[in-house]
């Protein structure tokens, strides 16, 4: 009877196996071992810079700034992306020292999280107030090398939700897979504060390849 019994056992052991959660990896931020792909020219009006960086393994950063406004990219992403593209904030801005990527059940990054600190300006001063500074979890969808569309999916205010990291890494759970860049556009997801301050929107039109 033993050995009978333990042929209907094992299947239902089996069935209840939970299916693997996603997990995180983070790496840091090194701007000075990136390679530098285009750069401003001593006399041109403003500053600018696109790089690459050392990412997760073959997953490259992508990191533009522009009149001291930052932007970043994740993945194997299109040369129009590269090109085209800048999604920031409007006040001058700047990404934190570490990327949180979102790993799937194959072990492949399908999201990456960056928090931008936003420099809002004093009203009385008229200069950026680290007392008014915004922090905002930015969530970005990771170019897959079948695609090559990486984008910004999601903001969420880190000053103004109480676990801002969480929330974000639920909304890269719901939205990374079907969000398509360049037709669908990025919000805000929890609660919103004063210091979030307003998203700069530019990328190349998916209806424009």
């Amino acid at each position: 009877m033993v050995p009978r019994l333990a042929i209907f056992v094992l299947p239902l052991l089996f069935l209840a196996l939970p299916v693997k959660a996603a997990e995180s990896v983070y790496t840091d931020v090194d701007l000075k071992h990136c390679k530098t792909l285009a750069a401003s020219q001593p006399g041109e009006d403003g500053d600018y810079v696109s790089m690459k960086c050392k990412g997760y393994k073959d997953y490259a950063l992508w990191f533009k700034e522009g009149d001291l406004r930052q932007s970043v990219y994740f993945g194997p992403i299109g040369q129009d992306i590269i090109d085209e593209a800048n999604e920031t904030f409007e006040a001058f801005n700047h990404i934190g020292k570490q990327v949180e990527w979102r790993l799937g059940a194959d072990g492949a990054p399908f999201a990456a999280i960056v928090r931008f600190h936003i420099e809002n300006l004093d009203p009385k001063t008229g200069v950026p107030s680290k007392a008014r500074e915004g922090q905002v979890l930015v969530v970005s969808r990771v170019a897959q090398p079948s695609d090559g569309r990486g984008c910004v999916i999601a903001y969420v205010d880190a000053r103004a939700n109480p676990q801002p990291n969480e929330l974000a890494r639920e909304a890269a759970g719901k939205m990374a897979a079907g969000f398509t860049c360049g037709r669908d556009r990025p919000i805000f997801h929890g609660l919103r504060g004063a210091t979030s301050n307003e998203a700069v929107y530019v990328f190349p039109s998916v209806d424009a390849k």
